[in-house]
């Protein structure tokens, strides 16, 4: 994924944190995945966060946490002249006003040049311009410098994107240790939104665009608790997947947050359409306000919010209202009702060892049939012959000194198996188990399979004869027909749920992990008549979408799935 802010750096391979764009031009910096904000974005930016002429912004502090090449700061600067022109307030007394931070002293050098511009065309003195240029931009990390109190009235910008192993290690501790949302593989710009909304006053607002998977990653979980557990207000977003708010082209999903340190009320979701980059701001800033739509808008006001670590699914207003619906009219995929379950297949840490293309020569009861992804053909597990060299019954771990032959088969790899975590933070003699138990009482069941990555959701169901491996998603049922159930996850409304809190992948594809799939909601089976199960069922059987999708939507109660 390609970063998608006004001072962003991909990682690169020989360096790494925030210096790896130093010493490179603008073009060069586009290059090492550097994007800058368009100026229709900024300006829309600066409206919703309410930086606006009218108020006395000389007399308020506004905060830029990552300057790159001072897109922001432009429109900042121009509001801010006029604002103090507007209220009588003497410009050079404004030195508080802005604070933008940059941690790369040569594109913090570029952003001066940027405000000393900009001051110089609104007919600001040669010598207030260079005092207040430098004034307001300053070479540090901003993480580091917002460890004090709140400070701000707004934090606007677009924070930078590095993934977290691309951060010297002692760099990376600071920030966890400070900010407690940096939990897991969290990227940077989590931080940058937990530094930003600890520095606003009551009232104060944070309007940030940035990649929009912290919403529903399990990355971004602590995140989302952050804010809608310690007194802030998500007062609008709106997905810009479709629209050009950079300079470059970028595959990336955006999004704008706006975020006040106020009593959560109502959210505007909305979502940007080609052709509102030429639209006049009044006219989107009103429907916003009024949550209407315009031909390059879409938007609709919700009157609760998710709460705690659940994720945010924002795709578009019409996709949020079905969810919701949906949510509360039906039941869980997973749940005690239905008595479903959902889990994964064997991890072993070390496939290559355990796992092989036919029956290895070990005793036959150690011999287990797997399936893999590429096994899931139309419905049906066509199994390839791999098979688990299996170290578990029904007890736990068997004893190798009962098992000669699996011992033949996995002492040459005893150096191996033994140096993996599973293996060393268990007893020594352990060093034949894989990371996960084998659940026996699970191979023998009618089970349906979901392959982790793929272009849409296809369950294939097994009868009993295979065990799923890591990348396989299993569901049992003891009171679903699991043909009648895998129609209606094979349709557009069970594949809904996925693309409303999934993350599309490169190239379109879906994750459908666990975390995902519990999120599916289905009817009650009772509900569910004779013939409409027979058409679920024959839907299923022959892979016919289209007839899953029409036996689906009358299973819901529902017209159609929002685009």
């Amino acid at each position: 994924m390609k970063v998608t802010c006004s001072s962003t750096i991909l990682p690169m391979a020989d360096r790494s944190g925030w210096e790896a764009c130093a010493e490179k031009t603008r073009e060069e910096r586009s290059e090492a995945g550097v994007v800058y904000t368009k100026p229709w974005m900024v300006e829309l930016m600066l409206d919703l966060a309410g930086y606006l002429p009218e108020k006395p912004l000389a007399e308020m502090v506004a905060l830029e946490p990552s300057a790159g090449d001072g897109a922001f700061l432009r429109g900042m600067v121009r509001r801010l002249v006029e604002s103090c022109r507007l209220h009588g307030s003497p410009l050079e007394q404004a030195t508080a006003a802005l604070q933008a931070f940059e941690i790369d002293p040569h594109a913090a050098e570029k952003a001066v040049e940027v405000v000393r511009e900009t001051l110089l065309s609104l007919e600001v003195s040669p010598r207030v311009s260079e005092s207040l240029a430098r004034c307001w931009i300053k070479v540090d990390d901003f993480l580091e410098a917002s460890l004090c109190f709140p400070i701000a009235d707004f934090v606007i910008g677009n924070p930078p994107y590095i993934r977290l192993e691309e951060i010297p290690e002692k760099k990376a501790e600071t920030y966890r240790n400070a900010f407690s949302t940096m939990r897991g593989r969290s990227d940077i710009y989590v931080a940058f939104y937990q530094a930003a909304l600890m520095q606003l006053k009551p009232g104060g607002v944070c309007a940030y665009i940035c990649a929009d998977r912290w919403m529903l990653n399990d990355y971004g979980s602590a995140l989302r608790a952050f804010i809608t557990t310690e007194g802030y207000n998500i007062r609008c977003i709106v997905e810009a997947h479709d629209v050009q708010a950079f300079e470059a082209e970028v595959s990336a999903y955006p999004a704008v947050t706006i975020i006040a340190q106020e009593k959560q009320g109502p959210v505007v979701v909305a979502k940007a359409l080609p052709g509102i980059e030429t639209e006049t701001r009044a006219r989107v800033l009103t429907a916003l306000a009024e949550a209407a739509s315009l031909p390059s808008l879409r938007s609709a006001r919700f009157d609760d919010w998710f709460r705690g670590t659940e994720p945010w699914p924002c795709s578009s207003p019409e996709a949020l209202k079905m969810l919701k619906h949906l949510e509360a009219t039906c039941f869980p995929l997973e749940c005690q009702t239905t008595k479903t379950k959902i889990g994964i297949g064997v991890a072993t840490g070390a496939d290559k060892v355990f796992i092989s293309a036919e029956a290895p020569d070990i005793e036959p009861d150690r011999i287990l049939p797997l399936a893999l992804a590429s096994d899931l053909q139309k419905g049906k597990v066509r199994w390839s012959g791999h098979c688990l060299a299996n170290p578990w019954n029904g007890h736990g771990l068997v004893k190798l000194s009962d098992y000669p032959r699996l011992v033949e088969h996995l002492q040459p790899h005893h150096k191996l198996l033994a140096q993996r975590h599973t293996a060393k933070k268990d007893r020594p003699e352990h060093w034949h188990k894989t990371i996960d138990r084998v659940n026996l009482t699970l191979f023998k069941k009618h089970k349906l399979y979901i392959a982790d990555i793929k272009d849409r959701l296809l369950p294939a169901l097994d009868t009993g004869r295979t065990y799923p491996q890591h990348n396989l998603y299993w569901i049992t049922s003891e009171v679903w027909d699991l043909k009648v159930l895998g129609a209606l996850l094979m349709s557009e409304v069970g594949e809904f749920f996925i693309k409303c809190y999934g993350v599309r992948m490169r190239g379109g594809y879906l994750r459908f992990q666990a975390q995902y799939l519990r999120r599916i909601r289905v009817p009650d089976p009772q509900t569910i008549s004779p013939e409409l199960a027979d058409k679920l069922r024959h839907a299923f059987e022959t892979q016919d979408i289209k007839l899953a999708n029409e036996a689906a939507l009358v299973a819901y109660q529902i017209e159609e799935i929002p685009a």
